[in-house]
């Protein structure tokens, strides 16, 4: 491959994260598929969440540490989320309520940050992410976003006790293992690729994931990532397809059949995820949910995300995770110009992403 076909994929990876995450944002976490339909019909471009969220589960979040529990720590509103307290005692409210069609949510506004450290150090070293992560998660009003995943809470619960970022990331738990935890992944194994070896790229996601998740089970998942976006660009053979059924037979999921089964009997992609795979962040569920629509999809980013947005759950990671794959596979072309130009963030974008591809390419 070329250079300028190598930086076209890097490139269309790395917008088709953004555009995954802000397509689904409005039904995020949505787990009724009828009220899905019913709320917004077949989402194909962006729009604003709605004040009630029929699935929202956030008033029995915890706001001082990971999971469930009581709302009366200060982790959210007085260490994060400054000012977005109230609204998580409040039923169902919407996890990201009040954000603009084209906005992206927490996890992705985390990988700016860390495309931007990594743009001005040219090279992966996690301190400089963890220095501005923290600046970025407790500074007031950096963002628009009103919930942080529990793993976002567990490592500010044990900052503010004081201990070192490096050792913040939270024990494992039932949720450590999910899908938001592979969406910073993608730079760190494209900044990687370009000046090291498998063997260092592996080193190096890991090294990333367990700033924030220490969960062995997830490690796995992350590394079949790594494989199958390394094997996009630099492959021989990149076809999507073939690429992501075999990463999902070794992760156990049957996807070649499945896919063929669907096409067959012309089945829904919800006889899928929500039948075959649940539509929750479990990475043993969401990773293989996500190849399956590489697979089904393979020429096409725009219907490959329609689909995930449709299935609800955890769709706004998976849509990052499908963005990365099939944006790494058909490159930056093959997103549509509309939603590329609807994002909110666009122009910094634009610029931090091109930065990144003349550094990293």
């Amino acid at each position: 491959m070329n250079a300028e076909a190598y930086d076209n994929r890097v490139r269309g990876a790395l917008w088709g994260m953004f555009v995954g995450d802000a397509l689904a944002m409005p039904v995020h976490w949505y787990y009724d598929a009828a009220a899905l339909q019913r709320d917004f019909g077949t989402i194909r471009d962006y729009q604003a969440p709605k004040d009630y969220h029929p699935s929202s589960i956030m008033s029995l979040a915890s706001t001082g540490r990971a999971g469930r529990g009581s709302q009366e720590g200060e982790v959210v509103g007085g260490v994060i989320l400054k000012g977005k307290k109230s609204f998580w005692g409040r039923p169902h409210t919407h996890y990201h309520q009040g954000m603009r069609p084209g906005e992206n949510t927490l996890n992705l506004l985390c990988v700016r940050v860390l495309i931007r450290a990594l743009n001005a150090a040219g090279r992966y070293d996690p301190a400089d992410f963890l220095r501005d992560y923290v600046a970025f998660m407790t500074a007031p009003n950096s963002h628009n976003d009103t919930y942080a995943e529990s793993y976002h809470r567990d490592f500010f619960a044990n900052y503010a006790r004081g201990i070192p970022p490096e050792r913040c990331a939270g024990a494992e738990s039932h949720d450590t293992a999910s899908i938001g935890g592979l969406v910073s992944l993608p730079p760190v194994i494209f900044a990687t690729l370009r000046k090291g070896d498998r063997r260092a790229v592996d080193m190096a996601l890991l090294i990333q994931l367990r700033l924030t998740h220490l969960s062995q089970k997830l490690e796995r998942y992350a590394l079949a990532l790594g494989d199958l976006l390394v094997r996009l660009l630099q492959g021989t053979d990149a076809r999507v397809g073939p690429l992501s059924c075999a990463a999902a037979e070794r992760l156990g999921f049957p996807a070649a059949a499945v896919v063929e089964k669907v096409r067959r009997n012309q089945q829904s992609d919800l006889s899928v995820i929500g039948g075959m795979l649940s539509p929750a962040c479990y990475i043993d569920q969401s990773l293989p949910a996500v190849l399956y629509l590489a697979a089904r999809y393979p020429d096409d980013i725009e219907a490959a995300l329609i689909a995930n947005t449709k299935a609800g759950g955890d769709n706004c990671h998976r849509g990052a995770i499908l963005g990365a794959i099939l944006g790494a596979a058909l490159g930056f072309q093959a997103i549509p110009e509309r939603w590329v130009q609807g994002l909110c963030a666009c122009d910094g974008l634009q610029q931090e992403i091109d930065t990144f591809v003349g550094r990293f390419g």
